[in-house]
């Protein structure tokens, strides 16, 4: 079906520019509305970027008859209300990650997204983008043989924000764990499964939110060392290391634009740019998810289920 899928928009953060510049340049989308707690924050952002209408109100979104799915942007400690109140009102949801702040939240949203018939994924866009998803591809081949080690970190320096920043502010469920933690724990996820054992060390603020967080993840023949801090600057690199190889995705991994396959003295990259602001795939994937009348995509349930117990474990065993 070639048609164009009504989308809103929900929180009008920075994030919010980010996607909703990649939105309106992807095919097959009808930005129909966008909402804020402020409507003139609104409809600033409707002219800005061409939506129909704007909202001082989300629910006055999710009642909106003219949309047929929303990209929640709020904060963190909003994710979940805000999708429930989508679901309720039949609204598909995208909602970026964390889905929610622990297991029980990501529970809730599933349960209903499942009793409403409504389509819902988290917006963990490193899912969808092509050079991890080559990764992905090389490991499943055999390529790299066995893999035995992931090395991951995603890191950069904030500690000089206000302690009423979402990053420092644990009531908006701020932390380094939350914020980026989630991506090194994605890509040991996404390669190899859910670990046997976690060992966890976490660095806590003034706030109490975690500011440094380092991980091992223990596999049956495979091991992953991870870190997130907001304490210092990174070139932010991963790699995937097996038995015949290692696979490399350069600084600033989670939205990767190569990929680097070495075996013996065998090197082959693959320059893997992405469009726009790196957020076009997984809209594609919302899209054809929404036109399929499916209620989950390929990033699934079950993955933003275990992916968010694996969170709630590393903290609680820090």
């Amino acid at each position: 079906m070639n048609r164009k899928v009504k989308w809103g928009v929900a929180g009008l953060g920075n994030i919010a520019h980010k996607f909703t510049s990649d939105l309106i340049i992807a095919s097959n989308v009808d930005l129909v509305a966008v909402a804020s707690s402020s409507l003139d924050r609104a409809k600033e952002f409707k002219n800005r970027y061409g939506a129909k209408k704007a909202y001082g109100s989300y629910d006055k979104l999710f009642e909106d008859k003219d949309v047929e799915v929303v990209y929640i942007a709020s904060l963190n400690n909003h994710h979940k209300k805000m999708t429930l109140d989508a679901l309720n009102a039949k609204k598909a949801v995208l909602c970026e990650k964390p889905l929610g702040i622990n297991a029980a939240e990501v529970n809730q949203m599933i349960v209903k997204s499942k009793n409403q018939n409504c389509f819902l994924m988290e917006g963990l866009w490193s899912r969808f983008n092509p050079a991890i998803k080559i990764a992905k591809k090389w490991t499943n081949e055999g390529q790299i043989g066995i893999p035995r080690f992931i090395y991951a970190e995603f890191s950069f320096y904030r500690l000089d924000v206000e302690s009423s920043h979402r990053l420092m502010d644990p009531l908006k469920g701020g932390g380094a764990l939350l914020d980026i933690g989630i991506y090194p724990l994605f890509l040991a996820y996404y390669i190899l499964g859910m670990p046997k054992k976690i060992k966890s060390q976490r660095v806590l603020g003034l706030t109490g939110v975690d500011i440094q967080t380092s991980m091992i993840l223990e596999y049956d023949n495979a091991s992953a060392m991870l870190y997130c801090g907001i304490t210092n600057p990174s070139d932010n690199s991963a790699k995937i290391c097996g038995t015949s190889g290692q696979i490399i995705l350069p600084g600033r991994w989670h939205e990767a634009q190569s990929v680097k396959l070495i075996k013996n003295s065998e090197v082959i990259e693959h320059e893997l740019p992405t469009d726009g602001n790196g957020y076009i795939d997984q809209i594609k994937e919302v899209n054809r998810c929404i036109m399929s009348r499916k209620i989950e995509g390929a990033w699934s349930h079950k993955n933003s289920r275990e992916l968010a117990k694996l969170l709630e474990n590393v903290k609680r065993l820090s």
